[in-house]
């Protein structure tokens, strides 16, 4: 069964299938409207710096076929062949756009879908309707990215401007058509899946008279629309290398350009140009100085006299003095900008982007503008169109700030700007969910996505502060954002695994946790103190992991 993508939603591909030559099939379509369907390569930097990886219907593949176009086929009107691991390690983003061939925008569109299919099983879908754009001409509608290991997201963002402004937006440029494509015959390409049972991975083609096509077994693909109308748009290259100017043709030397009377000779021991009885261009008549300098003999103004030392510098052999207090020595060559170069804004179109160590980044208009909420007081900083409301924790959050003295106060933000968030220096680290689930305590959790399913847990003991320790339990798909003090460590949960119940941020929520008081840790307690500490001992099957810091709330 496909797994139903949402906006905003991620997973790795090795959790939808093990395969890596893929099926893209892409269905769009709205009354009157034709479209553009392509595949942008990126690089790190997300920017179309190869040509060669814009895959559009004049360029239906990139060099060693690692993506290629294959046109309408079993319902979808545009259709993609991906082998991932065949694509270079330059090209580190496929994006997959639409964009409207002509008049109209992409809220006039009925219900379309991305889909990938490998092994001739559709193994994920994500679905769309116009009713979530407006007087927009483009969308990108999926991205496979790398991140360690190649990832699906559903991006389903809307662009305006058509395919030129998008190409730009990706760092290409825009060449006017001189001289329309011929048309390429209706063959089927070389990849393109015989009729009858699905092959390996790509679905059927429809073949015979115009008929509905048959979808493979469990495909479950829709009828076939009716096909584009041919395009009209100027085609699309990349930035175009400028050929190197020609330089016109040297004259021999000593010999005037051709055409040309070569000047007059001077005479002999006067300067070319120089009129007879004046001194040469620029230069003062002889004996008298020139103009703005002293006469000779006499020191330049401003400047020490022989074997005065320069101003601002000690004298031969005497010591440096030490600079003002307060005074800031300037580095020759650095300005401003260059000063303040290392710590610009890191913009990379995600949904949570770390800034530093120390600082978030969270996108609202990225995953279908989804509500943030965070801790109260952790804004430092909001850019655009923000609100802020607060997020009331309920009656068992009362409880968890009555009898703790830490209530979760929770803010939400919404809108569709970037919302800045830190909180006394702490290390952060986000920490994406897809479809597990994690235990973070209480008071180690800055931000999250409000996707998530959240929820109080209580972990009761004798010798824990006020009688219990709560922790927050998140499943889902979404983002939480984890502080820390210092740079925590992740070990692995094993039948002697036992943490202080004052450092612990985090662990696996399949992790039993049982309470332990037989380790003394704390040898030099206040007096009337028993100097024993309470223990958290983890049990769980191999892959169940523990987060803890270097530092005791």
């Amino acid at each position: 069964m496909a797994r139903e993508f949402q906006r905003g939603h991620k997973a790795k591909i090795s959790d939808l299938t093990a395969g890596t030559d893929l099926y893209i099939g892409v269905q769009i379509s709205g009354p009157g409207l034709g479209f553009d369907i392509s595949c942008f390569g990126l690089d790190a930097g997300e920017q179309l710096s190869d040509d060669r990886y814009f895959i559009f219907y004049n360029q239906p593949k990139s060099p060693e076929e690692a993506i290629q176009q294959l046109g309408t086929q079993a319902g979808d009107t545009e259709s993609f062949r991906v082998t991932l691991d065949r694509i270079p390690a330059q090209i580190q983003k496929l994006s997959f756009t639409a964009t409207i061939d002509g008049a109209g925008q992409m809220s006039q569109i009925g219900p379309g879908y991305v889909r990938i299919v490998a092994g001739g099983e559709e193994v994920a879908r994500y679905a769309f309707t116009g009713a979530e754009f407006s007087t927009e001409r483009a969308v990108m509608l999926a991205d496979f990215y790398l991140k360690d290991v190649w990832r699906f997201a559903a991006v389903g963002q809307g662009f305006d401007g058509g395919l030129d402004a998008l190409l730009k937006n990706f760092g290409g440029e825009v060449a006017e058509e001189q001289q329309a494509a011929p048309e390429q015959p209706a063959a089927a390409p070389g990849f393109a899946p015989p009729a009858g049972p699905a092959p390996g991975f790509a679905p059927p083609v429809a073949t015979g008279p115009p008929a509905p096509p048959q979808p493979a077994p469990g495909f479950g693909a829709p009828p076939a629309p009716a096909p584009a109308p041919v395009h009209a748009a100027p085609t699309m290259v990349a930035p175009m290398a400028t050929p190197p100017p020609q330089a016109p043709p040297q004259a021999p030397p000593g010999q005037p350009p051709f055409g040309q009377v070569p000047p007059p000779q001077a005479p002999p021991g006067q300067v070319p140009g120089q009129m007879p009885g004046q001194p040469p261009f620029g230069q003062p008549p002889y004996g008298q100085p020139a103009p703005g300098q002293p006469p000779y003999g006499q020191p330049v103004t401003g400047q020490p006299m022989p074997g005065q030392g320069v101003p601002g510098q000690p004298a031969f052999g005497q010591p440096p003095q030490s600079p003002h207090a307060g005074q800031v020595p300037q580095t020759p060559g650095a300005g401003l900008a260059a000063a303040m170069q290392k710590y610009r804004e890191l913009p990379t179109g995600q949904r949570w982007t770390q800034q530093n160590p120390k600082l978030m980044r969270a996108d609202l208009a990225q995953a279908g503008g989804q509500p943030v909420l965070a801790r109260q007081g952790s804004m430092v900083l909001y850019q655009g169109k923000v609100e802020f409301g607060y997020k009331g924790a309920g009656f068992t959050g009362r409880i968890v700030g009555n009898m703790t003295g830490q209530e979760m106060q929770l803010m939400r933000c919404t809108g569709r700007g970037q919302v800045f968030f830190a909180e006394e220096a702490s290390y952060l680290h986000p920490i994406e969910l897809q479809g597990d689930a994690i235990c973070v305590s209480a008071e180690n959790v800055l931000a999250f996505d409000e996707s998530l399913q959240h929820e109080v847990r209580r972990i009761e003991g004798h010798g824990i502060p006020g009688g219990a320790l709560f922790t927050m339990l998140f499943q889902g798909t979404g983002t939480v954002v984890v502080k820390t003090h210092g740079t925590p460590v992740v070990l692995p949960v094993t039948p002697t695994t036992y943490a202080d119940s004052n450092a612990i941020v985090a662990w696996s929520a399949a992790s039993q946790v049982v309470l332990s008081s037989q380790v003394r840790l704390r040898r030099n307690a206040y007096p009337g103190h028993s100097g024993e500490t309470v223990n958290l001992q983890f049990r769980g099957a191999p892959g169940n992991f523990i987060i803890v810091q270097p530092y005791e709330v």
